[in-house]
């Protein structure tokens, strides 16, 4: 909590994840994958300028059409698919109703998510922290680059023992996890580069591997 509380205090409040409703939340799950936000939002504005950012319209555009409004996206082939994996899954399993998607224990839920073709542990539990409003701790490169340095794990820690450790570290409250997983990706885009700037860091007085 030292560490989120010094990267709150550089950063300030992140507001995340960007988006007008569930729906296009976990959406911008899906694109984001191997990419960066800026690119997303070109995808995802092209889907609302065609008025198709809705699980029926989406559901019904052709893989074609699809895959060129999420162009910039990129692999937008291969989102295109797991999209519609996603979709035939939100309409023809549940009726459209991410409501319906989200219904139950957590686990229940990630487990039904991760049993969707293309939707794996990252963008499972970011739709369910970022749609859904539950408590889960989104693991990304950013954090494992950032903890391991860090001194907290190694460097090809899995997913499942990170999380674990940030579960069991930090008090269970989905706003709270939120604002720590916005955090750590400014940390990592701004500072825990692959060649770090340690000197103007947040976190160089925390971080043993830290240069000046």
């Amino acid at each position: 909590m030292k560490i989120h509380d010094r990267l709150l205090e550089h950063f300030g409040p992140q507001n995340w994840w960007p988006g007008d409703t569930p729906f296009e939340v976990c959406v911008g799950a899906i694109l984001t994958q191997n990419t960066n936000w800026g690119n997303v939002e070109k995808a995802i504005n092209n889907l609302k300028a065609r008025k198709v950012l809705s699980p029926k319209a989406l559901y019904e555009l052709p893989h074609g059409e699809l895959a060129v409004l999420i162009k910039p996206s990129g692999y937008f082939n291969i989102k295109a698919a797991r999209l519609r994996h996603f979709l035939s899954f939100l309409v023809a399993e549940n009726g459209g109703s991410i409501k319906r998607v989200f219904a139950g224990k957590l686990e229940d839920v990630r487990e039904r998510l991760l049993a969707v073709k293309g939707i794996g542990p990252e963008t499972a539990d970011s739709m369910i922290l970022y749609a859904a409003g539950m408590p889960i701790f989104v693991i990304d490169a950013y954090t494992k680059r950032i903890f391991s340095r860090l001194g907290f794990c190694a460097k090809d820690v899995s997913y499942h023992d990170i999380q674990g450790l940030f579960m069991k570290n930090v008090p269970s409250d989905a706003a709270l996890y939120n604002e720590y997983h916005a955090l750590l990706v400014m940390l990592g885009k701004h500072f825990c580069k692959p060649k770090p700037l340690c000197g103007a860091c947040p976190l160089n007085k925390m971080c043993a591997k830290a240069s000046t």
